[in-house]
């Protein structure tokens, strides 16, 4: 079993798979629809990607959210919500780097049961 079961949550949403995949070397991944939770005016303020993480999620999941763009919302939401929530915050010109690998692992080893964020 994996740690992670990874999802695209970009604004590409499934053009992510267009590109992506190819450029990282990974298999296509499924996403979240953000347009959809954006439109509907979710209850979760903040952040544009919110509303649609918290309902793919629900509120026990782990989940581990790596992004460039965090805002204070994000960091409250996270701290707030019942499940394990890890945020991995990457600088845009350098993405994911091993360290952040690293955490991630770490952060899915001391989660009890099935590792899937």
């Amino acid at each position: 079993m994996s740690d992670f079961f990874p999802v695209w949550c970009s604004g590409w949403e499934e053009k992510a798979n267009e590109h992506l995949p190819h450029l990282l070397g990974v298999q296509p991944l499924p996403h979240i629809e953000l347009d959809r939770h954006r439109a509907a005016g979710t209850s979760t303020p903040g952040h544009w990607k919110l509303g649609a993480i918290d309902a793919y999620a629900g509120p026990d999941r782990p989940l581990a959210w790596i992004d460039d763009a965090f805002n204070d919302a994000c960091h409250t939401w996270a701290q707030r919500r019942p499940g394990p929530t890890l945020l991995v915050q990457t600088e845009p010109p350098t993405g994911l780097v091993t360290a952040h690998v690293q955490r991630l692992r770490t952060w899915a080893q001391t989660l009890d049961g099935p590792k899937r964020a």
